[in-house]
């Protein structure tokens, strides 16, 4: 065989191996977006539900010798009338042929229990309700949301399904007559944990994260920043300043569960910081990003021509002017993304945060770094922990919120990067 015939048929051999590997990386690039589409798309179809809610239409008579007996309009009599007797005398109204006690307390519960506070704030905005009759909206309970968002579900049979057959004959009377309705699911918005589905909302757990983060950030970039830039430009190279540098790279691969073992030792037990607080979930984040930050401080050092560092030497800066003045500005893009991305995955981590006690049950919205919070991840994976069926949907619904911060800040260090980035 002449030698030319074999150059030629290693030729043939080395194309088809490299048609070969491209072949399997679009495969796999092919496969890897359609599991993701998969993904977010049972994600969406579960989750969106949960940003409306069920709504009942009803004649509200604002009953006067319930609220305000005596006439006097006294605030803290309004405050404490029995808005329960109203709505379910409202109800009787609407559905006269229900007369049995354990009929009207199961009619009674299509109603959320949180419309009797909202009835209580309008009375007191509005005094001249009392003795009126409004047509009010008010929020279906969990149960009857359920049903509305999934109408298959009546004709499943009465021990499968949420209601009994006679509330169903109620529902379906109410549906009819056109008084169900959806509306945006403000709640879900608006306010922080229940036990009721209906009324559970992500705000409280949304300012959680928000606190957690701005102490994290507050505690570990100037400190992951001075790190960096010391170990890159101003520290001797020796076996103590490798030491350090092998550390820092194997504490960046540190499972996280072991930063919340830490911080339960240290922050709660040995230094008593309160639990199920902002600023102990951000000290002990803030461990867990330092690694990443001073190893994105390091890489972006590096990536500065070493030509800077000799022109502002040569003009006679010192080593240390010439790095804060001219190279740690040109850096400054770089550890921008890594900080960012040190934060989004601060912002999705639970594990850490669940051995410091952030997994407690929160009704109030947090207002300040030492209020008891929960986080994103901690709330959705309490929702997901809960039987009741409306928490369903609410756990795919906090994915999806926390999936849309996660993109925004991932989308927010590539523009960092493309706007500052400079090409050397």
């Amino acid at each position: 065989m002449s030698n030319t015939k074999i150059i030629r048929e290693s030729l043939k051999k080395r194309h088809l191996a490299e048609s070969r590997f491209k072949a399997y990386g679009i495969l796999g690039i092919i496969s890897a977006t359609l599991f993701l589409m998969a993904i977010l798309s049972t994600i969406y179809i579960e989750g969106k539900s949960a940003f409306k809610s069920t709504y009942i239409k009803i004649n509200i008579f604002y009953d006067p010798s319930i609220i305000d007996p005596e006439g006097t309009r006294d605030i803290e009599e309004i405050k404490f009338a029995n808005y329960r007797k109203i709505i379910k005398n409202s109800l009787k109204n609407y559905f006269p042929e229900v007369i049995g006690r354990e009929e009207l307390k199961n009619l009674i519960s299509f109603i959320s229990s949180s419309e009797e506070e909202n009835l209580m704030k309008a009375v007191l905005e509005n005094n001249e309700l009392i003795g009126s009759d409004k047509i009010v909206w008010l929020k279906a309970s969990s149960t009857i949301d359920v049903i509305n968002k999934n109408p298959e579900m009546k004709n499943l049979p009465e021990s499968n399904r949420l209601i009994s057959d006679q509330e169903l004959v109620w529902f379906n009377k109410l549906v009819l007559s056109g008084d169900v309705k959806f509306g945006l699911n403000k709640d879900f918005f608006l306010k922080a944990d229940s036990t009721e589905p209906e009324q559970a909302g992500i705000l409280g757990s949304i300012l959680g994260s928000f606190f957690t983060l701005l102490i994290t950030l507050i505690l570990s970039f100037p400190v992951a920043v001075a790190a960096g830039v010391f170990l890159e430009e101003l520290a001797p190279k020796n076996k103590f300043t490798d030491f350090i540098e092998i550390n820092i790279n194997n504490l960046a691969a540190v499972p996280s569960i072991i930063f919340g073992l830490l911080g339960l030792a240290i922050f709660l037990n040995l230094m008593h910081l309160p639990r199920s607080a902002p600023v102990v979930g951000g000290m002990v984040l803030a461990l867990m990003t330092l690694p990443t930050i001073i190893i994105a401080t390091r890489v972006s050092l590096k990536a500065v021509p070493p030509s800077i560092r000799e022109a502002a030497i040569g003009l006679g800066a010192t080593k240390f002017q010439a790095v804060i003045h001219h190279v740690l500005p040109l850096a400054v893009p770089g550890i921008a993304t890594g900080t960012i991305i040190g934060m989004s995955r601060a912002l999705g981590e639970s594990a850490p945060l669940l051995l410091i006690g952030m997994v407690a049950f929160i009704v109030d919205i947090p207002g300040s770094f030492v209020d008891s919070a929960t986080v994103l991840p901690v709330q959705i994976y309490l929702w997901k922990s809960t039987a009741a069926r409306g928490f369903v949907e609410l756990t795919a619904a906090g994915v999806i919120v926390l999936l849309t911060f996660l993109i925004l800040m991932n989308a927010l260090a590539i523009f960092v990067r493309n706007k500052f980035e400079k090409k050397w």
